[in-house]
């Protein structure tokens, strides 16, 4: 069912490998990745008890944590023959796939009928510890001669989204307080509407609204936007609210966003669903520039998540660079 409709599994998603060799006596169940090219690696549970199959998927985690690009590639074309991982990519994504970030980051998901007091412990404990695992339940009833479907995480998916395991060695160094934000200019959003009333926003899934939950009042924030470059720094000034409860101000008072904002649609259509609404988040501005002025240079930091706490050498160097062209970072 999940191979036929993954989309159960989770809409942001694509399946890349199915029953996959691990060379050390045994197949993961199904490989996907997320827009970011972060790997998930899910095993069904079947006949074993929950806490065995999170055991084996830990140790297929170590697996999936040395894929590099090509084998990646590989297990893609085995599952979907013919199969071109970068254009799929695209095509499903919108973006182009980043050899670079492709199994930067990976997590571990379960599904099962159902999870016992242990499992759930386990699971809580790990998350606790920053390691990326959750368990999602489903169950199967009969209505005639359609099925039904229910579903349900253990855990927030965008909670375990956040705290992503690194994959392969790769030099990291303690965060160093700034946190960076992607803003997709384009048909569902405009960077001169965000600079004229304070905020950034994403939408139209999940995987996307979900990392602005990392964001509290007070904290700086890099803003790029992707295809263009850095286009302004600035402070928080409240949590993520969907787009049926944002206001702005305007001279007649504060307004619903969806009634001031023109210039973009900000996934209006879907406004009263809870995973595909646009997601606002207040910010004063301390310095931005338009598009056509975006700071773009070889070697600085980017990423697909929106929201996100780097821990690179890339991203001190991004952080130096843009300090110089942006001044006024500091208010």
């Amino acid at each position: 069912m999940i191979v036929a409709a993954p989309s159960i599994l989770h809409e942001d998603w694509m399946l890349i490998g199915r029953q996959i060799d691990t060379g050390f006596g045994g197949r993961l169940d199904l490989l996907a990745i997320a827009p970011d090219g972060a790997l998930v690696l899910i095993e069904l549970k079947r006949d074993r008890t929950p806490r065995d199959v999170i055991a084996q998927a830990i140790d297929y985690a170590t697996f999936v944590a040395d894929l590099q690009a090509e084998e990646i590639a590989a297990i893609y074309t085995s599952f979907k023959p013919n199969g071109d991982l970068g254009a799929d990519f695209q095509t499903r994504f919108g973006q182009p796939l980043d050899e670079d970030a492709l199994n930067a980051t990976h997590q571990i998901v379960v599904v099962a009928a159902s999870i016992d007091a242990s499992t759930t412990r386990i699971v809580r404990y790990l998350n606790d510890r920053d390691i990326a695992i959750n368990v999602l339940c489903f169950q199967v009833f009969a209505n005639g001669a359609d099925r039904l479907l229910s579903r349900a995480w253990l855990l927030d998916p965008g909670q375990t989204q956040i705290k992503v395991t690194p994959s392969k060695e790769r030099e990291r160094e303690p965060w160093i307080g700034e946190l960076y934000a992607s803003f997709g200019h384009g048909p569902y959003r405009s960077w001169p509407e965000a600079i004229r009333y304070g905020f950034i926003s994403a939408g139209g899934g999940a995987w996307y609204s979900n990392s602005l939950d990392l964001l509290s009042p007070g904290d700086r924030i890099w803003v790029k936007a992707p295809k263009y470059g850095f286009v302004g720094v600035g402070k928080v000034k409240g949590r993520s609210v969907p787009a049926q409860a944002f206001t702005l101000p305007t001279p007649e008072g504060d307004k619903p966003a969806l009634d001031v904002l023109h210039e973009a649609s900000y996934h209006r259509e879907e406004a009263d669903d809870p995973e595909r609404s646009e997601y606002f988040v207040p910010v004063d501005w301390l310095q931005t520039v338009p598009l056509d002025q975006a700071v773009q240079e070889v070697g600085l930091f980017g990423n697909q998540n929106t929201v996100c706490k780097p821990t690179t050498p890339k991203w001190r160097h991004t952080i130096d660079r843009l300090k110089l062209r942006f001044p006024r970072f500091d208010g």
